[in-house]
């Protein structure tokens, strides 16, 4: 297996959350810098990752750059490591909003650039990550992102256009999913279950769930059916969610996720 170099601009969580994954893949070295100091000397003790002392020495010591620090920060990164980005470089970013032709336009020409969204589940090593690529980035770029994000999960290549509804499904979609367990353990606390035992029992209901929709064996419409007894429990707590219209408020949700990420670009 090719050697990955790859260096850290932010080591915020996400960032965290991927070197946690890399960092058990002996063929992989880890570099990061950070503005904040105690930031990347906390990632450094546990991780193993190299301080780098600027971007620039950054940039000499990696072939790939991980673009990870909030939106609004992109352009002033750029700006600092535009005189030190080589023809061998592939820049990664997490950056929510930020497309690949924004990037490519603040760095060299001809700059390969791979754009992702992750989530948080990577920092229990399920993730999930959306991936496209920028004008002038390889398939050979891709793979090797795709390598570094299988380290934390799953992941998916989808063309750029796709992006913000990616945002908003799986980048967004944990806080969607915490909700929702919320509220179930909320209603098991109201038919009598102690709190912990009524989170317990959502929150496992809804990993078993989503274990067996990944499976891929049937649909989910088809496992609603399976477990859907005429004049059972199950239907009469799916009339309930129908008569509320729970289907049309999380399309909704997503909808209002999408747009929003379409706004921040802009």
């Amino acid at each position: 297996m090719t050697r990955l170099s790859i260096g850290f601009i932010g080591t915020g969580r996400i960032a965290q959350a991927l070197i946690s994954g890399l960092s058990r893949d002996p063929q992989v070295s880890i570099s990061g810098y950070d503005k904040i100091p105690d930031s990347l000397h906390s990632v450094s003790l546990q991780y193993g990752v190299n301080a780098e002392e600027s971007v620039e020495s950054l940039a000499r010591d990696v072939e790939i750059v991980v673009i990870a620090v909030k939106p609004y920060q992109v352009a002033e990164v750029l700006a600092e490591l535009k005189p030190a980005l080589r023809a061998r470089h592939l820049i990664v970013s997490v950056a929510a909003g930020i497309s690949t032709g924004f990037i490519e336009s603040n760095c060299s020409e001809g700059a390969r650039v791979v754009r992702v969204m992750p989530n948080t589940p990577a920092f229990v090593g399920e993730g999930m990550t959306a991936l496209c690529k920028g004008a002038h980035a390889t398939a050979d770029d891709l793979l090797a992102a795709e390598r570094m994000f299988s380290a934390i999960g799953k992941t998916a290549i989808i063309e750029e256009s796709g992006m913000d509804a990616a945002t908003a499904v799986s980048g967004s979609g944990p806080a969607y999913m915490f909700r929702i367990i919320d509220a179930l353990a909320e209603g098991g606390e109201a038919c009598g279950l102690d709190r912990e035992t009524a989170l317990l029992l959502a929150t496992q209901t809804m990993l078993g769930a989503a274990k067996m929709v990944l499976s891929g064996r049937k649909s989910p419409e088809e496992l609603v059916r399976e477990v859907t007894t005429p004049g059972g429990t199950t239907e009469a707590g799916l009339h309930a969610m129908e008569e509320r219209d729970l289907r049309g408020t999380l399309v909704a949700t997503v909808k209002a996720a999408a747009t929003r990420s379409k706004e921040l670009m802009k």
